[in-house]
């Protein structure tokens, strides 16, 4: 069995974010590709630009408004090290 994923954001000064059983997410690459992530996702290093990185979770879906970073995959955890937000957290329509 696949478990959910466990997202974390950091910026230099603090942690944004972190959220565990997230079903999935959603960033844009430095290419301008959207990348879609989901548990079992294969191991992942890129380069993210400024963009909402989007996520779900059993409580909704949400947006968070994130300058250029690193993202970094692994099997049961997504990090994602960035400048910082460029807005606040809200949820997503």
């Amino acid at each position: 069995m696949i478990s959910p994923l466990r997202l974390t954001v950091l910026s230099p000064v603090k942690t944004l974010l972190d959220v565990a059983d997230v079903a999935w997410l959603q960033v844009r690459l430095a290419d301008g590709a959207g990348l879609g992530i989901y548990p079992g996702h294969a191991p992942l290093i890129a380069e993210t630009i400024s963009a909402p990185l989007r996520y779900a979770t059993a409580e909704g879906e949400q947006q968070l408004e994130l300058a250029a970073g690193i993202l970094h995959i692994t099997l049961e955890r997504v990090w994602l090290l960035t400048a910082g937000a460029t807005a606040e957290l809200a949820p997503s329509a």
